[in-house]
């Protein structure tokens, strides 16, 4: 099993930046997919961004320009770089992992605590 910890949440003004960070506690290589998902009150969770173990991003419409996830496997942690931030992108962020079960033929997905990232007009 994997444990992920997101870290860098706060309070920034409109149009400024912050960068989360995600931390495993195994090798990430080993993650088939990695990615931050969000949810703000009241709204369902939705992706925004993921990486794979071969390097390949997808973001959500809503963040594609302004957003950029990367990964430092040597560290064993995810980044989400958040530039040009708005109001709409207040929202609990979460850290998700996907590798392959041990047990199953199947895969196995591991969730952060979640960290609060809070967007002023």
């Amino acid at each position: 099993q994997v444990q992920l910890v997101e870290s860098g949440g706060g309070l920034v003004q409109a149009g400024g930046s912050r960068r989360l960070s995600c931390s495993a506690s195994r090798s990430i290589v080993s993650i088939a997919i990695m990615g931050w998902y969000r949810q703000a009150p009241g709204k369902q969770r939705e992706l925004v961004a993921t990486i794979t173990s071969g390097g390949s991003t997808n973001y959500a419409d809503s963040v594609r320009g302004r957003f950029t996830i990367s990964r430092d496997n040597a560290k064993n942690t995810v980044y989400l770089q958040m530039s040009s931030l708005k109001p709409e992108d207040t929202a609990v962020y979460y850290c998700n992992g996907k590798i392959p079960s041990p047990s199953t033929a199947g895969w196995d997905i591991y969730w952060g605590q979640g960290t609060q990232v809070t967007v002023s007009s």
